[in-house]
């Protein structure tokens, strides 16, 4: 029998505290959204920021799955260019609201879940949730990850 690899372990671990149906849809609104809030803080104090994380975030996401690596990618190719085509001025605090409201969102739905987050058990997992939600969509297209 083959050996799970290291992203089939990490998802079924993340997984354990994603099994409501009402949960897992907020994670697929909010986890998004936390990561483009995320990049938008970061590109708010300067677009290299932004980059650097995302770039760093790559080398984790290549490591784990190629194909995971590529969606991440055009995600996160996607966000920094609504980033950069935003008005400066409105980036930070924009980011910073709504970035409230998607965590308010996730503790919501941990709480419906009945279950803490996963990545108070290990911070890993605030890399894998984005992964989990593109499981989702690779999954649906028939994609191997």
């Amino acid at each position: 029998m083959p050996q799970n690899r290291t992203i089939d372990t990490l998802l079924a671990k993340y997984s354990e505290s994603h099994l409501n149906h009402t949960n897992e849809l907020i994670h697929f609104v909010c986890v998004p959204v936390i990561v483009f809030t995320l990049l938008g803080m970061l590109w708010a104090l300067h677009p290299l920021v932004a980059l650097g994380l995302a770039a760093a975030s790559m080398l984790y996401y290549f490591r784990l799955s190629k194909p995971f690596a590529v969606g991440m990618l055009l995600m996160a190719a996607l966000m920094l260019a609504i980033l950069a085509a935003l008005p400066p001025q409105t980036v930070l605090p924009l980011s910073i609201a709504i970035f409230v409201l998607a965590w308010i969102g996730q503790f919501i739905g941990h709480k419906i879940e009945g279950k803490k987050p996963s990545f108070f058990e290990d911070l890993r997992f605030l890399l894998i949730g984005p992964l989990f939600v593109l499981s989702f969509l690779y999954r649906r297209l028939h994609l191997a990850y």
